[in-house]
């Protein structure tokens, strides 16, 4: 499979908190777009002011933004491509930046019939204290926009919950804090029409955190999942729905968790996932039959 495309432009690594995961995802992405025999050009985009120029040197046919979190994941820099009439890989304006806010993204979970764990919303330090003796621990607490498990904390107390919080608030205004799922924890790429197999997540730590993601050895991923062949085609359905809730299109990657009485909880959907050696959409591409080079040629052939 090939896609219409010769020259292909990656922007990657970024100055947002995951820059360091979006320079080991567009080095995989380069060294996989040479392997699949596209031409590529490449930008570390470390200063806003050099894209437009770039662009205008480069001419690429299509945009791959390896771009994670904010300024490249979160809807602005599509919001510039749609702009310049420059095809791109991943979702439009609408499912980037809905995507990137955990927030809203459950508001919309909540009215389009997806099941996500309870939360509520802080925006300081003194709105915690309130909400500090209303929670059922444990609680998981998220800054409302980062990605990669960035200023994620668990509390099963109140000290942890304000310590929790006042961590979070230091890289966003707006922290989600969501119920405890008591249950397995697994990840649903999704390329175009085509849905993967489902990987199911161990990590040996207290949760999937930044550390478990990109740096342990020691986390576990089932692939096999794990499930019956019932279970994961409902975790896969129930990834679909989320998904297209948010508007997105193109890829993405949806993480969701089993409750205790075994039902799908979905917690976030990612629209530019990771593609580190660690990263989950390649794994899970591979056991579907597609290598690295096969996924770019995939990746390209969903672009409008």
């Amino acid at each position: 499979m090939r896609a219409r495309f010769e020259k292909v432009a990656v922007l990657f690594g970024g100055l947002s908190a995951e820059r360091e995961v979006a320079l080991r995802s567009g080095r995989t992405v380069i060294n996989a777009l040479l392997a699949a025999g596209y031409q590529v050009v490449e930008l570390d985009l470390v200063e806003r002011s050099l894209l437009l120029p770039w662009l205008a040197e480069h001419k690429p046919d299509v945009v791959f933004p390896v771009l994670h979190g904010r300024m490249g994941e979160d809807g602005v820099l599509q919001g510039l491509l749609e702009w310049l009439g420059i095809p791109f890989v991943g979702s439009a304006v609408m499912g980037s930046a809905i995507a990137m806010d955990k927030l809203r993204s459950k508001m919309i979970f909540k009215t389009s019939g997806v099941p996500t764990p309870d939360f509520v919303v802080v925006r300081s330090l003194a709105e915690a204290m309130v909400h500090q003796n209303q929670l059922c621990y444990p609680v998981f607490v998220k800054p409302a926009r980062e990605g990669s498990s960035i200023g994620i904390g668990r509390a099963d107390d109140q000290a942890e919950f304000m310590a929790a919080v006042s961590q979070a608030l230091a890289f966003d205004s707006e922290v989600l804090v969501e119920q405890f799922v008591d249950g397995p924890e697994y990840t649903v790429g999704i390329v175009g029409s085509e849905v993967l197999p489902v990987i199911g997540l161990k990590p040996h730590a207290r949760f999937y955190d930044y550390e478990a993601k990109y740096v342990s050895n020691e986390t576990e991923y089932l692939l096999p999942s794990g499930l019956s062949a019932d279970q994961e085609a409902t975790v896969q359905a129930m990834a679909v729905l989320a998904f297209h809730a948010l508007g997105c299109s193109g890829w993405g990657r949806v993480d969701l968790m089993l409750d205790a009485q075994g039902a799908v909880q979905v917690l976030e959907v990612n629209t530019i996932p990771g593609m580190t050696d660690h990263s989950l959409v390649p794994k899970a591409a591979s056991a579907y039959g597609w290598e690295l080079p096969e996924l770019m040629h995939r990746l390209l052939a969903t672009v409008k």
